[in-house]
């Protein structure tokens, strides 16, 4: 049974924050760096034009000194906040009320709390008690599209049903200037902050992209290439060489799993530009075809789980032709695929 997901509606951080700041703040910290040049370039060249903060840069809980508690306290009280403009907005463009939702099914990997996202929302919005609630907590940059399956497969298990899809990430907290090696100075430009929400039923709430399959895989052995770290100062997130190349070696399996079936327009997770390069080439698709994860990650930066939540919404802004099929790909520590094939319903 097929899946229809609504517009998603994007909220982002209120700080704006621009590259050329990231590089100062970079040589402001760390100016007798051996390698700074080399730190520069490889932030300069990321592919990351602007992002957005939930706070400013020069706080405490982004490239400040503040502790694990306060970063987590602030990640999270961010998150929810973003989450619940993000989702009254989605549920206002389909025409539902909180109180039309059967279940809730969220993802925030960036803090920790408990109760999670999916209960406190389901306070904050005023959702009947009575609806499922599942909170994807560590799925980091697949966690959109592994919400987005879970919603179908709520969907389709109880015809009716109204399933609302909210990720949020607050990447800021992640900013560290204990991290001073490369990947880590990537990261403090790549990332930014936001959450996305929409809705899943099995009837259409109007146009967008209709699921008919779903694929999930991890790829044996990579548990270290991609990874959270918890120290004193909060959160961090390391990666090898090897963890950035991984989604070359996961692209022969998403190539059989596809098939003979094609794909019209692709959602593709904004991690870098070579990944979005590589995932739109297997997908037989040029990199016109590709614009709206290009545009979102020199934008906004790798929003992490909200990212294809992004791009399909830019996608709504230049829709696909009636039946286009399409292909939606995210990776993430671990390491982890996750995608959707179906078609553009109109």
């Amino acid at each position: 049974m097929p899946a229809y997901i609504s517009r998603p509606i994007t909220a982002l951080g209120a700080h704006k924050v621009t590259t050329a700041e990231i590089v100062d703040d970079i040589r402001a910290h760390h100016y007798d760096h051996p390698r700074l040049n080399a730190l520069v370039r490889a932030v300069t060249g990321c592919g990351v034009q602007t992002r957005y903060f939930s706070r400013s840069l020069d706080v405490g809980t982004v490239a400040g000194e503040a502790g694990i508690a306060d970063r987590v306290r602030a990640d999270f009280e961010d998150a929810l906040d973003l989450s619940q403009e993000a989702a009254l907005a989605a549920l206002a463009a389909s025409g539902l009320a909180p109180t039309d939702l059967d279940a809730i099914v969220t993802t925030h990997t960036t803090g920790w709390a408990v109760p999670n996202l999916d209960i406190s929302l389901m306070t904050r919005l005023g959702m009947r008690p009575s609806a499922r609630s599942l909170a994807v907590t560590t799925a980091a940059c697949t966690g959109g599209a592994k919400c987005l399956i879970r919603a179908s497969e709520m969907a389709a298990a109880r015809p009716g049903s109204k399933v609302l899809v909210v990720a949020a990430e607050i990447l800021s907290t992640v900013y560290h200037h204990s991290d001073s090696g490369i990947e880590s100075m990537i990261y403090k430009a790549l990332f930014g902050d936001s959450a996305a929400a929409a809705v899943v039923s099995d009837t259409p709430l109007g146009p967008g992209f209709t699921v008919e399959d779903s694929f999930e895989y991890t790829l044996p052995g990579t548990s270290e290439r991609l990874a959270g770290r918890i120290e004193a100062d909060g959160i961090h997130f390391d990666a090898t060489k090897q963890g950035r190349n991984s989604s070359g070696e996961v692209l022969p399996v998403l190539r059989d799993w596809l098939g003979p079936r094609s794909t019209d327009f692709a959602v593709i997770h904004p991690g870098s530009p070579r990944i979005i390069d590589d995932t739109a080439a297997l997908l037989g698709l040029d990199p016109q075809a590709a614009r709206h994860s290009t545009d979102t990650l020199t934008d906004e930066g790798n929003l992490g789980g909200v990212s294809v939540l992004r791009v399909l919404e830019r996608t709504h802004g230049e829709p696909p032709a009636a039946g286009a099929r399409g292909t939606m790909v995210a990776y993430g520590p671990g390491f982890t695929t996750a995608a959707l094939h179906g078609h553009w319903h109109a």
